[in-house]
């Protein structure tokens, strides 16, 4: 079950890789509004038709128009993903209206969210949710629009759940989000059992379950605004303390005095808070030194980090690109770090630049970058950590998929620290086999899959003489792997292949990359 699952997990993100987030979010969000459309006609959903048409059009013209005047003021580049996000996401939070009031309460609302962006902000990036502020601040205030959560209703119960799945699958997130949702019925259904006792009244468990999941905003907070990763904490047991505080302030909404209660938006915002005490981090410069292949197909980029940037071996970064007609995947991708903690300020990324005939606006991009160039990484994320104990490891590279071991065999050289380390590092030749040399200095055990063999091999480096590495393979070269940590970094197809194998290791973590 485990094997299956797992490899499910990786072929899915396979697919899902070839689009960026905002994308993604997008097309979701607007299928889940078009949606919404048709069964307005049928009386499903709260909104009438009309409503629902006219309320949309303000939310996405006021934060489009806000959006792309501050971020022309700020020689930022203008991204319309962002600002129909942020609309569609109030359209299905907010109530909607054809009144002069409702509409101006909407447009109040959707400015504030966008200004929010920037003026609630730590080095660039925002603090709270931005559809969250919005709607708390018109709610709190009553000027003119209120948070209704009509999307909370069992018309849409399963549109939400299938579509927030697929955005929950493509971030990683399935897990933190189903803490949020455990513990925001469990605590909705405590709450209503509470106050039917108060109340001298009956009290149908399955009835307060059905309420908690099927008529309530839960799938679509979680989903789609606790999920967001600009707000989120770096470290996965830091997300599950945000979802839990968050789930627990949905579920049993306190009052502030007879003003207004932590319920559902505001709730969030509490989170979001948590999330940045976690981590205070920042968007951090990186002023590009040079470039060199390391591979006939493989580029390394060294940078100079301007600010505080902190990471750890193993985690990866953000870097942001600006572009003329960004492709489908925007201006953002995730690089793992080549480099060790100890290196900085000096800080490496590489990525694979060959063999694509029609390569990506923002692969264009990068590879049109000089030396002096600054970019922006907007944050350090991932759970791609070794173990504090001394257990051995089983490290699994597919290609540029070394970088991140590169990272932490390097720091763990740096700190004259020494652990039981196997890596088996895969490539399609031996040319293409990056980071040698600082691999080598490290005394790591290296088990080589290539078609050739490759020339001159350290001594504690075999070659598994072009074995094909499937599950069996992995386990013929590591048949310890039921004692080891095994850790394995390539695309997703691959670590599906070698599940059965992985799954009898001690524990697993995973990091799929699915290209640029």
């Amino acid at each position: 079950m485990i094997t299956s699952f797992t490899a499910a997990r990786q072929r899915v993100l396979a697919v899902l890789g070839g689009i960026s987030m905002y994308r993604l979010v997008l097309f979701s969000l607007l299928t889940l509004a078009a949606l919404a459309l048709v069964l307005s006609f049928f009386d499903l959903v709260a909104p009438d038709p009309l409503a629902l048409v006219a309320s949309f059009g303000v939310l996405a013209v006021v934060i489009s128009v806000v959006d792309a005047v501050v971020q022309r003021l700020l020689r930022l580049p203008w991204r319309i993903e962002s600002s129909l996000v942020t609309a569609l996401i109030l359209l299905f939070v907010l109530q909607s209206g054809l009144t002069p009031a409702a509409l101006g309460g909407l447009a109040l609302a959707g400015a504030l969210a966008s200004i929010s962006k920037y003026v609630i902000a730590w080095r660039g990036r925002h603090i709270l949710n931005p559809a969250a502020f919005g709607a708390a601040v018109v709610t709190i205030a009553g000027l003119g629009t209120f948070s209704a959560w009509w999307v909370g209703t069992p018309a849409l119960a399963v549109p939400v759940l299938l579509l927030g799945l697929v955005v929950l699958w493509r971030t990683e997130k399935v897990r933190v989000i189903l803490v949020f949702l455990l513990i925001a019925v469990g605590v909705s259904v405590v709450r209503q059992s509470i106050l039917a006792q108060q109340n001298a009244l009956d009290f149908d468990a399955l009835q307060a379950l059905s309420l908690a999941v099927l008529q309530s905003p839960y799938l679509f907070l979680g989903a789609f605004m606790l999920s967001e990763p600009l707000t989120m904490p770096p470290r996965r047991w830091q997300q599950f303390s945000v979802a839990a505080l968050v789930g627990v302030l949905a579920g049993w909404p306190i009052m502030i005095g007879d003003l207004f209660s932590l319920g559902q938006e505001r709730a969030l915002l509490v989170g979001n808070l948590l999330a940045f005490a976690f981590a205070v981090r920042g968007s951090v410069r990186l002023t590009l030194e040079k470039r060199e292949f390391v591979t006939p197909t493989a580029q390394e980029l060294t940078f100079r980090a301007r600010g505080r940037l902190k990471f750890l071996p193993g985690q990866y970064l953000e870097l942001d690109v600006p572009h003329r007609r960004p492709d489908a995947r925007g201006t953002r991708r995730e690089f793992s770090i080549v480099s060790a903690p100890g290196d900085l300020p000096t800080l490496r990324i590489a990525y694979k630049d060959g063999g694509q005939k029609h390569p990506s606006s923002y692969k264009r991009a990068l590879a049109a970058a000089e030396p002096g160039a600054t970019l922006a990484v907007t944050g350090t994320w991932g759970d791609f950590i070794l173990p504090r104990s001394e257990a051995p490891v089983l490290m699994v590279a597919a290609g540029i998929g070394v970088t991140p071991f590169v990272s932490q065999l390097r720091q763990l050289q740096l700190s004259g620290l020494t652990r039981d380390v196997v890596l088996v590092y895969v490539a399609s030749e031996a040319s293409e086999l990056a980071f040698r040399d600082e691999l080598a200095a490290t005394g790591a055990r290296v088990i080589v899959f290539t078609r050739d063999q490759p020339a001159d091999l350290p001594a504690h480096w075999s070659w598994a003489r072009g074995v094909r590495l499937d599950a069996e393979g992995l386990e013929r070269v590591v048949p310890d792997i039921g004692s080891r940590h095994a850790y394995i970094s390539g695309p997703p197809r691959l670590i599906a292949d070698l599940a059965p194998a992985l799954q009898k290791a001690h524990s697993l973590t995973t990091d799929a990359f699915a290209g640029y």
